[in-house]
Formats: structure tokens, sequence, C-alpha cells
């Protein structure tokens, strides 16, 4: 895809995706044969429901309809979120992984696995595991010392002391008693 339709479809998408009150994070056409994919991944603070998905897939899907923003040939339209292991390039990114497991490349080289405990504006405040029975350590990281940074799955994350594993998702025996 060119810059100039890149460009062209950011500046067409944004203001419906922030309408819904999600981030565009990521615009890409990719040919499928004779056809081609238009695929946009969308996030929020709060993430983004099935519901908020489908309402913003179907007010892309009108507006492309109304402009030749893709030409004339066929395409297919896919909105979705970022994956579990999403890569962390924006500070909104780091905020939202507050809480996660996150793998780091530094600058210099390193390789560090850390929980983010607070984001700033010049960088986070880390808990990095301790190794072989020993104590977790703190450590701040500023953003300028990232070269790459990857959210983690957890399969057996720890919990926090409100028996979530997830700010936004209770665990099954939490959700029982509520």
């Amino acid at each position: 895809m060119s810059t100039t339709q890149s460009e062209r479809l950011r500046e067409l998408l944004e203001p419906l995706v922030s309408s819904q009150g999600l981030d565009l994070e990521e615009i890409a056409v990719d040919a499928v044969g004779r056809k081609r994919v238009l695929r946009v991944v969308v996030d929020s603070d709060t993430g983004a429901d099935l519901d908020r998905i489908a309402d913003v897939s179907r007010a892309l899907s009108a507006k492309l309809d109304e402009t030749d923003a893709m030409g004339s040939g066929e395409y297919t339209l896919e909105v979705g979120t970022p994956g579990a292991e999403r890569p962390l390039t924006e500070h909104r990114h780091y905020v939202r992984a507050t809480g996660r497991l996150v793998s780091f490349r530094l600058t210099a080289g390193d390789e560090l696995v850390a929980r983010i405990l607070r984001v700033d504006d010049e960088g986070l405040d880390l808990e990095v595991p301790g190794v072989k029975g020993r104590k977790a350590t703190a450590r701040s990281l500023a953003f300028d010392d990232i070269s790459r940074a990857r959210v983690q799955v957890e399969f057996n994350r720890k919990e926090d002391e409100t028996g979530t594993n997830d700010k936004n998702v209770k665990n099954d025996e939490t959700e029982e008693e509520a």
C-alpha cells in the first residue's frame, strides 16, 4: 500500500473510529489473490468488545462504500483488536499494559522481562520477577532506554489483591460471589 493511500485511509477512518471511543492502531492493505483485504486494528483503554467492533466495522464499511478510498476493485474489510502479544509502541500502549508482564529489548542490547507497575511521562516503574526463589525487585526504566517491548501471554498469572488477574476481568470465584 502506498504511503499516500495509507495516509488517505487513516485521515478518512480515524475520525469514525474515534467517534466510537476507540483508537485507530493500525491500517494494512494486503493482496490476497485478486482481492484485497483492508485490516483495521482498533483498541481503547477499556478494550473493545464484539459489539463495539461490530459498530465500528459497520461505520467504516459505510464510509468506504461512499468514497473511492479503496478504488473500484473488490476488497474485504476486517476490523479487530491487537493480538495478545502486541508490541508496545505508544505511551497509551504502556498505560494499557499496566499490571502485565512485558519483554523488553533495551537500547544497550540487554533483554528484560518485568511487570509494569506504573507509567508516567518519562518511563516505567517495573517489578522484575525473582529468580530461583529470590524476591522480586523494583526497577525504573526510561522510555529512551527501550528499543522494543512486547506484552507476554501468562497462563498462570499471579492474582492481585482484588482477586483479579486482569484489571478488567474477574476470576470465576469472584464473579460467582457478586
